[in-house]
C-alpha cells in the first residue's frame, strides 16, 4: 500500500495526528512542532476539541503552516441547530483566527444537524469557499446519500466516518470513495482504538483518531 494519498492536489502521508485532547500548553506546542518535523502532514482539529485550545496550540505550534502540511478542522458539532449558516460562520471565523491562517486547507461539516438541510450548512461553507477562505471541504459520519447531496453544493475533498475491524457500517461508503478518486472525496479516518489493526486496506485512505 502506498505511503502517501491525494487529499484534493497535495499529497500528504497516510498517518495523520488527531488533537481532540491538546490542550493550549508549551508541551502541546512543542509536540505539533515535533511531529511536523518527524514528517507528520496531516493535523486534524476541531472548533470544539477541548474548547477551541487545539486550535489555539496549532495556531501557536505553526504560526506560518509549513508547505506540504494539511491541517483540517471542523464546525457544526453538537445536534440541532449547529448546522445553521450563522452558527458555522461563527465557527469559521473563530477557526481562521485560532489558527492564524486567512486559509483553512481542509474544513469538516463536522455533523449533519437534523433540522437544518445539509444544502444550507454547506451553502454557508462554500461561500468561505468562493472567497478564499477554505480550501477543500470534508464530512463527517454521512452515508452516500448525505455524500452525493453535498456534492450538488460543493466539491467534497474527504469523508471522515468511523471505520475499523470492529467498525464496518460504511463499507459501501469507503467503496464509493475510492471508486470516486481524489478528486471527489477520501475516507479519512479507519481506526478508533489505535491497537486494533485495520482488516481493510483501501486505495486513498488515511488513519488517524479523532471524534
Amino acid at each position: 500500500m502506498p505511503e502517501t494519498v491525494l487529499l484534493g492536489n497535495t499529497e500528504v502521508r497516510r498517518i495523520g495526528v488527531g488533537t481532540n485532547r491538546l490542550r493550549n500548553t508549551d508541551d502541546s506546542v512543542a509536540f505539533i512542532r515535533a511531529a511536523v518535523e518527524a514528517g507528520v502532514q496531516m493535523i486534524d482539529t476541531a472548533h470544539l476539541y477541548t474548547a477551541g485550545e487545539s486550535e489555539m496550540t496549532i495556531g501557536r505550534a505553526l504560526s506560518r503552516t509549513p508547505s506540504g502540511v494539511v491541517v483540517a478542522t471542523k464546525g457544526g458539532y453538537g445536534g440541532a441547530g449547529r448546522g445553521r449558516p450563522d452558527v458555522l460562520k461563527q465557527e469559521i471565523e473563530q477557526s481562521l483566527a485560532s489558527l492564524r491562517v486567512s486559509c483553512i486547507a481542509l474544513y469538516y461539516l463536522h455533523r449533519v444537524d437534523p433540522d437544518t438541510p445539509i444544502e444550507e450548512s454547506l451553502g454557508a461553507i462554500k461561500e468561505y469557499v468562493d472567497r478564499g477562505a477554505i480550501e477543500r471541504v470534508g464530512l463527517s459520519k454521512v452515508d452516500m446519500g448525505l455524500i452525493e447531496r453535498a456534492r450538488n453544493v460543493v466539491s467534497i475533498a474527504a469523508v471522515q466516518n468511523e471505520y475499523n475491524v470492529a467498525e464496518r457500517a460504511y463499507d459501501d461508503v469507503v467503496d464509493y470513495c475510492a471508486r470516486e478518486g481524489s478528486s471527489s472525496c477520501r475516507t479519512i479516518r479507519l481506526a478508533r482504538d489505535q491497537a486494533r489493526p485495520c482488516a481493510r486496506q483501501r486505495s486513498g485512505t488515511t488513519s488517524r483518531r479523532s471524534r
